[in-house]
C-alpha cells in the first residue's frame, strides 16, 4: 500500500487504499517506458479471456462490446461514438460557411490543397490583403451563405431564409472558372492545420462530387483527423480514471462542432487534447510512453507551434518530462548525462524554430487584418503601433485587459461551452449545466497526482505557462484585432481556451487532493462513468437541437 508518507507530507492518500497507476505500480514507482502498457495490456488479455468464457455472458454481441471497452478503454470509446454521432450531426445540419470564419478557413484549405504554402498577396481596392482563388460556383455559395448569416430575421423566424437556394448552389458542379477571394485572416496560419480540410477537397475533386458535397467531404475528414488524434490521447489513458477529464474536455459542444466544420482549430484543438493527456501520462502520472506515444508527444512538439502560434508553450512542455519516461531513451538514461537527455529539448527548439520561422512568413498579412472588422474601422489595426504601446506602457494595456474582463467574461464563459459559428448561437443553458456537472464527477474521480515525477516547480512551471498561454491570446487579439486606442481586447472567444483546459485542469488536480468517494470509502466505480456520458450527452443533444430550431426552423 501506497501511505502518505511515501507522497510526501502535502498528499493524502485516497479514501484509505492504494492508489495505483492502472498499470499494477503504485502511484510514484518509476516505471520502464514499456512496463505500464505491457502490464495494461496483459490485463486487458485476461480480460478478453474471462469475457469469452463467461457462460453467464448475455450474449456475443454484448461479450464484443465488453472486449472493445477494455482494449481501447471506456472513454476512448464513449468519445469515439458521441463525437461520431453529433459531429456528423453538425456536419449536416450547419449550412455551408455557417461555421466560425469558415469562408476564409475554407479558402485557406482550398489554396492548401492545391499547392499554395504560403501567403498570397491578392489585389483589393480597399487596400492590403491576402487570399487565393476559389472556384466560381464555390465562391457563389460562399456569397450566398454570407449574405443569409448576416441578415438575421426577427424571432421566431428560421435564420436560413431559403433552403431550396442551398440546395440549387450545392448541386453546381465545381468545375467553374477561378474567382479570387480575401482571406487575410486565415493566410496567416501555416498549411499544417488544413492538411486533413485539403485532403478532403482532392478526395472530392477526385471523385467529381459537387459543390455541397465536396463541403460536406471537407468537414468529415476534419471531423475524421479529430477522432483519430484525440482518441489516440484518450487511448493512452485508458488505464486511468483521469481519462473522463479528457473525455469531458473533448466532447464539450464548441470542440465537437468545430470538428464538424471546416476550420483550423479542428487540428489545433487534437493536438492540444493529445499533447496534454500524454504529458498527463509522462509527467503527472509518471507512466512511461510507448513508442507510438513518444513519437506522437515529440512530433506534436513541432507541429502544434505551427497550427496556431498562440499554443506553442503548451508544446515546450515536454521539456519537463523526464527522459526515462520516453521510449527508446528509458533504459540507458537512467543516471548520468547522455545525449539521449538532450531529445526533448531538441524537439522543442525544433516548435520554436517552426513557430519562429512562420511567424515571420505570416507578419505581413497583420497590416491587412484591419478590414475584418466595420468599414469604419478599416486601417484602425496597426500591431506595430499596438505592441510599442503594450512595451512603452503595460500599465494601460493592463487597464485595457481589466476593462475586457469586466465587460465580456460572461461571453468568454458561455463561449467556453459553445457559441455555434456564425449563426452566433450560444448553447443552451442545460447544456452548461450538463457539462459542468460532467466536468465536477471527472475531476473528483481522477486520479491522484505523482508527486515524485509532477513536483511542486515542474507543476508551477505548468500553470505558469497556462497563465503565459492566456496571456498570449489576449496579447494576439490586441495587436491583430483590435483597433488602437479601443476600450477593451477585441476578438477574444471562450473557444480559444478549451485546448489549455486539461493541462489547466491537470495542474490544479496535483495541487488539489480532494476527491469523490463512494459510501464504502472507495473510488467510485462506473457510476460515475455513467454520469460523464450521459451529462455529456445531454449537453450533445440540447446544443444540437437548439441549433437545428433556430436555423432551419
Amino acid at each position: 500500500m501506497t501511505t502518505s508518507a511515501d507522497r510526501g507530507t502535502t498528499e493524502e492518500t485516497e479514501a484509505g487504499t492504494a492508489q495505483t497507476n492502472g498499470s499494477g505500480h503504485e502511484d510514484g514507482a518509476p516505471v520502464s517506458a514499456d512496463a505500464g502498457d505491457t502490464a495494461s495490456e496483459a490485463e486487458a488479455e485476461a480480460r478478453e479471456q474471462d469475457l469469452a468464457t463467461d457462460s453467464k455472458s448475455p450474449g456475443a454481441v454484448r461479450k464484443a462490446a465488453r472486449a472493445i471497452v477494455t482494449r481501447f478503454g471506456a472513454a476512448t470509446v464513449a468519445f469515439a461514438v458521441l463525437t461520431t454521432l453529433f459531429g456528423t450531426l453538425f456536419t449536416v445540419l450547419t449550412p455551408p460557411f455557417w461555421g466560425h470564419d469558415e469562408i476564409t478557413q475554407f479558402g485557406r484549405a482550398y489554396q492548401v490543397a492545391y499547392g499554395g504554402f504560403l501567403p498570397q498577396r491578392i489585389h483589393d481596392d480597399r487596400g492590403l490583403a491576402y487570399g487565393g482563388d476559389v472556384p466560381a460556383n464555390i465562391d457563389a455559395l460562399m456569397g450566398y451563405s454570407f449574405r443569409d448569416y448576416q441578415d438575421n430575421p426577427e424571432e421566431p423566424g428560421a435564420m436560413v431564409s431559403d433552403p431550396g437556394a442551398y440546395d440549387r448552389l450545392k448541386s453546381a458542379q465545381v468545375d467553374s472558372p477561378m474567382e479570387s477571394v480575401w482571406f487575410t485572416n486565415t493566410a496567416a496560419y501555416s498549411p499544417v492545420p488544413y492538411v486533413p480540410a485539403a485532403v478532403g477537397i482532392r478526395a472530392a475533386a477526385l471523385l467529381d462530387l459537387d459543390v455541397g458535397s465536396m463541403v460536406i467531404l471537407t468537414r468529415l475528414a476534419g471531423l475524421l483527423a479529430y477522432l483519430v488524434v484525440v482518441g489516440f490521447g484518450l487511448y493512452a489513458l485508458r488505464a486511468h480514471r483521469v481519462q473522463w477529464l479528457a473525455f469531458t474536455v473533448a466532447v464539450l459542444p464548441i470542440a465537437v462542432f468545430q470538428a464538424g466544420t471546416v476550420t483550423a482549430d479542428t487540428l489545433t484543438n487534437a493536438l492540444a487534447i493529445m499533447v496534454s493527456a500524454l504529458l498527463i501520462k509522462a509527467l503527472f502520472l509518471g507512466n512511461g510512453l510507448t513508442r507510438a506515444e513518444t513519437v506522437a508527444l515529440l512530433g506534436a512538439t513541432v507541429l502544434l507551434p505551427v497550427s496556431k502560434p498562440t499554443y506553442v508553450l503548451l508544446a515546450m512542455l515536454v521539456v519537463l518530462v523526464p527522459v526515462d519516461r520516453f521510449a527508446f531513451f528509458g533504459a540507458a538514461a537512467g543516471s548520468g548525462f547522455t545525449w539521449r537527455r538532450l531529445v526533448p529539448w531538441a524537439f522543442a527548439a525544433a516548435g520554436a524554430l517552426a513557430f519562429a520561422v512562420w511567424m515571420k512568413i505570416a507578419a505581413p498579412t497583420g497590416d491587412g487584418m484591419s478590414l475584418m472588422r466595420p468599414r469604419h474601422q478599416w486601417y484602425t489595426v496597426k500591431p506595430g503601433e499596438q505592441l510599442g504601446e503594450i512595451l512603452g506602457d503595460p500599465l494601460h494595456f493592463l487597464d485595457v485587459f481589466g476593462d475586457s474582463i469586466f465587460y465580456r467574461d460572461q461571453r468568454w464563459f458561455t463561449q467556453f461551452f459553445g457559441e455555434l459559428g456564425f449563426a452566433y448561437i450560444d448553447v443552451p443553458a442545460i447544456a452548461v449545466l450538463a457539462c459542468l456537472l460532467a466536468f465536477a464527477a471527472s475531476i473528483g474521480i481522477a486520479d491522484r497526482m505523482n508527486p515524485r515525477t509532477a513536483t511542486f516547480a515542474r507543476t508551477l512551471i505548468v500553470a505558469l505557462t497556462v497563465a503565459a498561454s492566456v496571456a498570449m491570446i489576449y496579447v494576439t487579439l490586441y495587436m491583430s484585432f483590435t483597433p488602437v486606442g479601443y476600450y477593451i481586447i477585441d476578438g477574444v472567444q471562450g473557444r480559444y481556451f478549451v485546448p489549455l483546459a486539461l493541462i489547466a485542469f491537470a495542474a490544479l488536480l496535483r495541487w488539489m487532493p480532494l476527491r469523490l468517494s463512494d459510501a464504502r470509502g472507495k473510488a467510485p466505480g462506473w457510476g460515475a462513468a455513467v454520469t460523464i456520458v450521459v451529462a455529456s450527452s445531454v449537453a450533445l443533444i440540447a446544443s444540437v437541437a437548439k441549433y437545428s430550431t433556430i436555423v432551419w426552423g
